[in-house]
């Protein structure tokens, strides 16, 4: 593709558009080139430069369709959103919910997926546009899971009132506390814990609203 080479998309901001042919081979090359530049340097060394490098675009289709950085990080947190993750309801809470935590405890042990989050959420502490991509991104994985919840308050499994997407990010937070704060092992016993810990809760009637 050469640089003066301009699809109708390029001029819209990262995330107005859902572009076809040409312009979504760019756009998935290009969002895996930043995936793996911010894997492996870091939001702070993100050059839009070097994406289009790795991507094997023109710098210019770049600049003209991202922008800056932070549109760049914003349309990847987009697709991550927009790609679908397995659910399949049990029938039975705990083990809902230990299917989620587990789901997010494999993402975050990832090397490259760990550290591009780890990345993302570093950039979103000091740039509102990011911030407000990362909330968009687990806002729609937490309403991906709400409905198992919302299940069990149907099933009598938990009490009327219950609020289904707190009781979801009760079961990521320990996690992420773990790749963030901690350094604690994410492995499959700190998921059980976490979805264990959630649904006592719970059932308790913590989360009702």
């Amino acid at each position: 593709m050469t640089d003066d080479a301009q699809d109708p998309a390029e001029s819209a901001g990262p995330g107005t558009v859902r572009p076809g042919g040409r312009t979504a081979r760019v756009r998935a090359a290009v969002l895996d080139a930043a995936g793996d530049a911010l894997a492996e340097r870091g939001f702070a060394h993100l050059d839009l430069a070097d994406v289009a490098r790795r991507a094997g675009v023109g710098k210019t289709t770049v600049y003209r369709r991202w922008g800056t950085v932070t549109g760049l990080v914003a349309d990847l947190l987009l697709d991550m959103a927009e790609q679908p993750l397995p659910r399949d309801e049990s029938g039975a809470l705990l083990d809902d919910l230990k299917a989620n935590a587990r789901l997010v405890r494999r993402a975050l042990a990832d090397p490259r997926q760990g550290a591009l989050f780890k990345a993302v959420i570093a950039a979103a502490t000091c740039d509102e546009r990011t911030a407000e991509a990362l909330h968009r991104f687990y806002e729609v994985r937490v309403d991906e899971w709400a409905p198992c919840v919302e299940g069990a308050v149907e099933r009598g499994e938990l009490p009327g009132g219950t609020d289904a997407r707190e009781v979801i990010r009760a079961v990521s937070a320990p996690l992420y506390y773990r790749l963030l704060a901690s350094g604690g092992p994410l492995d499959e016993d700190s998921a059980d814990r976490a979805a264990e810990a959630a649904t006592e809760a719970a059932r308790a009637g913590v989360y009702v609203r």
